[in-house]
């Protein structure tokens, strides 16, 4: 009973903290596309601001991944939160373009290092039965987040401007302490000795028995966080560029951020009734498809149908994948493993907003450019489909 008690306790306070990450990112798309009117951005800087944030986020989540199997699970989940934290606050009294960009790749390193040891805490913590599903409902704290960052931008920003709304993020710091004491005892169960040297870790994650769940992993994190980040990151300005004023475009882009919610929850509810390679599968067959929909979509109501079915199923999607990612790989190599397959994926999260921007720069279609995320996402479903095996209760 205990044990259970202590899951709980700790997926609570993980999960704050996952929402402060949330409200970062989620803040950071809507931060774009004030900064494009205030610094007069050309739409490749814009791709630059959301791919220098993956590129912070692949070395943090590679660099912390690691750390996290050779030290406290705990302490580094702290000290990550702190880099993100600090260094967002001082990015809000930036007055150029260069030093924002700068400090932005130290907050995705704090960001990035934080997700994928969270989540291993959690896979860890919880009793088999509901592992998955408790790893989910982390994930759904980003939802959450998003929310949050959302309702922040379209009251604040609009009237009192982006660094006001930035700042606001920063007080994940003080939660930081709040953390420290919460979750004193959660992890108290497990041992936290040194391992085995990276190098090894490395070495095993490619031995026989984890090499096709690694190939997989790898392949599927690159697809999904690439698809995710040119889209998400790009939300309010393509609302925008589809010529809805900056205020009226957060107003959609929060009713959209609305449907991320329930998408978690169903892909929490499915995870245990289906299992994790299923569950995972049909949640990306429908972001692929609302992604192409999106694309094409022509009028409001068309693009807010488009926009909250993508919002459901891509959200629903990541928590499966976080779910899933751990369960691949034993204790010993669990963070390394989950940390890389993450990091990867940041570099997809490099290469999505960056193309977005090259693209529309060059005056290709909108509807193009979700073409190509329908076919890395359907990409991932194959991979996923043909390398990976179900982990439900093992």
């Amino acid at each position: 009973m205990n044990g259970i008690s202590n899951y709980k306790k700790l997926l609570a306070a993980s999960g704050v903290a996952w929402l402060f990450d949330a409200m970062d990112v989620g803040i950071l798309s809507f931060v774009i596309a004030a900064l494009t009117s205030e610094w007069h951005l050309t739409e490749s800087q814009v791709g630059m601001i959301g791919s220098i944030s993956s590129l912070g986020m692949a070395v943090g989540a590679i660099l912390f991944g690691a750390l996290a199997d050779r030290y406290n699970r705990k302490t580094i989940l702290i000290i990550s939160l702190l880099i993100f934290s600090i260094f967002n606050g001082i990015s809000a009294f930036t007055t150029t373009y260069a030093a924002f960009v700068m400090i932005r790749f130290i907050v995705g390193c704090g960001l990035g290092g934080e997700l994928p040891v969270a989540s291993t805490l959690i896979s860890e913590s919880a009793p088999a039965h509901v592992r998955g599903r408790a790893v989910v409902l982390l994930e759904s704290f980003w939802a959450g987040g998003w929310l949050i960052s959302a309702l922040i931008s379209y009251f604040i920003i609009p009237s009192w401007g982006w660094r006001i709304a930035v700042f606001i993020t920063s007080l994940a710091a003080l939660y930081a302490l709040v953390l420290r004491f919460s979750i004193r005892e959660a992890d108290s169960n497990h041992s936290f000795t040194p391992k085995a040297r990276l190098a090894l870790r490395l070495k095993n994650i490619w031995s026989r028995p984890y090499a096709k769940a690694t190939l997989m992993l790898w392949i599927v994190w690159f697809m999904v966080v690439f698809s995710y980040y040119g889209m998400f990151l790009w939300l309010p300005s393509v609302m925008v560029m589809k010529g809805y004023s900056i205020v009226h475009s957060f107003g959609y882009v929060l009713i959209m951020t609305v449907a991320q919610l329930p998408g978690y929850f169903m892909a929490a509810w499915l995870i245990e009734r289906w299992g994790r390679k299923w569950t995972l599968m049909v949640f990306l067959f429908g972001t692929a498809v609302s992604a192409i929909a999106f694309g094409f979509a022509q009028g409001l109501m068309m693009l807010l149908l488009a926009g909250i079915l993508l919002s459901f199923f891509n959200l629903g999607a990541w928590g499966a994948l976080y779910a899933y990612s751990p369960e691949q790989y034993p204790e010993e190599i669990r963070g390394t493993g989950s940390g890389l397959a993450a990091g990867i994926g940041r570099i997809g999260g490099i290469v999505g907003p960056l193309l977005v921007g090259f693209l529309t720069e060059k005056g290709v279609a909108l509807s193009t450019t979700f073409i190509i995320f329908f076919i890395s996402i359907m990409i991932a479903v194959i991979a996923i489909g043909f390398l990976g095996k179900e982990t439900m209760e093992k």
